[in-house]
């Protein structure tokens, strides 16, 4: 049914894997529990077709996304199934009239149905319950994919 990668055998929560199977009748597909996060974003085709289980999936895990929702651009993938977004901002400070650069890295985590990011892309990442010391956020879509590698400041 699944790609075993670990150790422990993993399974969804809400799926019952030993369904007795009628006789003169053929194995049909295999049961794939899937939700819509809501917020106008459509599940991607690979989290109801894929056969991988990520518990911290916002598509077919036990997260729930509320909260901001926030856009940036991939900065790091050298964690598994986690990233670094970048977001840049400016900061305006009175006493010169002026605003200076600043930035923020935040780090999501990444479900296997986003397997085509590289770094560069622009995502939409959405607060979720903390996942890890670190990861309060979920990728929720892939926006825009890199033109170039160049580190520049996203605003201008």
């Amino acid at each position: 049914m699944s790609d075993q990668t670990e150790k422990a055998f993993l399974k969804q929560a809400g799926v019952f894997l030993n369904k007795k199977r009628q006789v003169g009748t053929k194995s049909g597909k295999d049961t794939r529990w899937t939700k819509n996060v809501g917020l106008g974003i459509k599940t991607p085709v690979e989290a109801i077709q894929g056969t991988y289980i990520d518990k911290k999936c916002p598509f077919t895990g036990d997260v729930a996304i509320r909260g901001r929702l926030l856009r940036g651009i991939v900065r790091s993938m050298k964690m598994k199934r986690t990233l670094t977004i970048r977001r840049d901002y400016l900061h305006y400070i009175k006493k010169y009239n002026r605003f200076e650069k600043r930035h923020k890295n935040i780090s999501a985590h990444v479900s296997p149905a986003f397997l085509d990011l590289k770094q560069g892309d622009t995502v939409l990442v959405g607060q979720c319950r903390p996942l890890s010391k670190t990861v309060r956020f979920n990728v929720l879509k892939v926006i825009a994919t890199a033109a170039s590698d160049k580190k520049k400041f996203a605003k201008f």
